[in-house]
């Protein structure tokens, strides 16, 4: 009966924790469905279950809620903006001309247009970015 209590108990805190989103009801919602585990599994008494909850509870909000709070607000994997890329050196990877053209920039390949739409920048030419222009890096030929 203990058991089916602490399950009752652990899914209260999951739909509360629904309404929170701060990961410390969910914490007490997996300590209480363990503790129900437990008392499922090994019939001690009341008090045994609670000091297995209460255990299980510091653990958690000690060791797991702090793991998911950081992965949480994590920087985003790509800092900066494009406006940071502007000035940049860049090598030409395939031909640039006003309709195709790539470049290597910062070790990512880009689709690139000359900023002059009557040049052509063969491969291998060092280029400079002057702007991006969606997903298009616009480019000038180094001097």
């Amino acid at each position: 009966m203990a058991a089916i209590l602490w399950f009752v108990g652990a899914v209260l805190l999951a739909v509360g924790e629904l309404l929170v989103g701060e990961f410390f009801l969910l914490m007490l919602a997996a300590a209480a469905l363990s503790t129900a585990g437990f008392s499922w599994i090994f019939d001690f008494p009341i008090w045994v279950d609670a000091v297995f909850f209460f255990v299980m509870s510091i653990a958690l909000l000690a060791g797991v809620r702090p793991l998911l709070l950081k992965r949480l607000h994590a920087k985003p994997a790509i800092e900066g903006t494009v406006k940071e890329l502007e000035g940049r050196t860049a090598v030409v990877t395939q031909e640039i001309t006003s309709e195709h053209g790539q470049i290597r920039l910062l070790g990512e390949l880009w689709t690139a247009r000359p900023l002059d739409i009557t040049e052509k920048y063969p491969e291998g030419t060092s280029v400079t970015v002057a702007h991006i222009d969606g997903s298009t890096a616009i480019v000038w030929r180094q001097l």
